[in-house]
């Protein structure tokens, strides 16, 4: 499947291009321009939508694409494609017009837990900025020994190829190596000039060290491959404390959600953290960082970064969702940018992943970028 993918990546062109340059991508504070929400377990060209991790525009077509982590549970692996109508005043509508499901090597759909076999987890997408294919990573699952893995597919959702899984990432059933369950690729961006790839775990590896605390924050490798699959660069992004503290015995994480290029040496990073209370319910803490990677040391090589005398990803908050006002904050997974405003000022738009939970919902934010 490498040998397809760097055949595939080869190729020439149609697509043109448009990664944006560096000054077209200034980013100074944000402005909520509104909100929208799906009905929860929407019924879809036979499909419940939900799960939603992942958002990409294609500034070409106009559409929007809304990738599912449902793993074959509530329907096939998919996407969804959208019209979302919003301007520098309103958020006026979401509507959904197509869904797609992702398939395998043999044109196969992907299997659920139940029936075993190579179980999706798709928790990001991007569409292909030079040829419009699409990208997306599945997290894996070290239970069922599934590595995490990025895969590009067509447009109609047939397979294209893989890249190949680095070894630190590969699932180990055993042994104080490799993601833990739930805590690996995450965040999936195109560099600025679209022709390389950087992602993102949401928490660190076994031997990195131990995922965040109310006390102590943490350290997540982020990766750039060239179009061949080539590991190119790898820098540790500092991943803050959980924002709270969780009642007695409950539940409580901080993590990467999502990332996004602002520019040739700067991510946008999504931490996304969810905290349970005594009486069981959960609160979730968002916040939106500008990483900059420019003296970050490269750590491909450090097998641990336990121990190791490094310089990870300075990092600038750009905003604490917290403090928007909101009446409700979801589990926000997805963050793309958008169509440019009438002003010529960039927007943001981010998604919620609801987990197909009736007590969750699916959210979608969109921002004016001021500079």
């Amino acid at each position: 499947m490498a040998a397809l993918l760097a055949v595939m990546l080869a190729a020439p062109f149609s697509y043109p291009a448009v990664a944006q340059s560096d000054a077209a991508r200034a980013l100074g504070s944000l402005r909520l321009i509104g909100t929208q929400s799906i009905p929860h377990a929407q019924a879809f060209q036979q499909t419940t939508v939900g799960g939603l991790s992942g958002i990409d525009y294609d500034p070409r077509t106009g559409q929007w694409l809304l990738i599912s982590d449902d793993r074959s549970d509530h329907g096939p692996a998919r996407w969804y494609t959208a019209r979302l109508e919003y301007d520098g005043q309103r958020f006026a509508a979401v509507t959904l017009t197509g869904m797609t499901s992702v398939r395998q090597a043999d044109g196969a759909p992907y299997s659920s837990r139940l029936r075993g076999g190579r179980v999706p987890d798709a928790e990001t997408v991007r569409i292909d900025p030079l040829d419009g294919s699409v990208w997306y990573a599945s997290e894996g699952d070290r239970v069922l020994t599934l590595d995490p893995v990025v895969r590009q597919t067509a447009k109609d959702g047939r397979l294209l190829g893989e890249v190949p899984t680095s070894p630190m990432f590969q699932v180990r059933l055993f042994g104080h190596q490799g993601p833990r369950n739930n805590l690996s690729y995450e965040g999936l961006t195109f560099a600025a000039d679209g022709h390389s790839l950087w992602v993102a775990m949401e928490g660190p590896l076994v031997q990195d060290g131990e995922p965040p605390t109310p006390e102590a924050g943490a350290l997540a490798r982020f990766t750039q491959y060239d179009r061949g699959g080539n590991l190119l660069r790898q820098v540790a992004y500092p991943i803050d404390p959980i924002p709270a503290t969780p009642g007695a015995g409950k539940h409580a994480d901080n993590g990467v959600s999502e990332i996004l290029a602002l520019d040739a040496t700067r991510l946008l990073v999504l931490e996304r953290s969810a905290v349970q209370a005594a009486d069981g319910r959960f609160a979730n803490y968002v916040r939106l960082y500008v990483a900059d990677l420019t003296q970050a040391t490269d750590v491909a090589s450090l097998a641990s970064l336990a121990d190791a005398t490094i310089q990870p990803t300075t990092k600038r908050l750009v905003l604490d969702l917290n403090t928007l006002g909101l009446a409700r904050l979801d589990n926000l997974e997805g963050l793309t940018w958008g169509p440019k405003l009438a002003n010529g000022n960039d927007t943001l738009v981010l998604v919620s992943d609801d987990n197909f939970n009736p007590a969750q919902q699916t959210l979608l934010l969109a921002f004016e970028v001021l500079p």
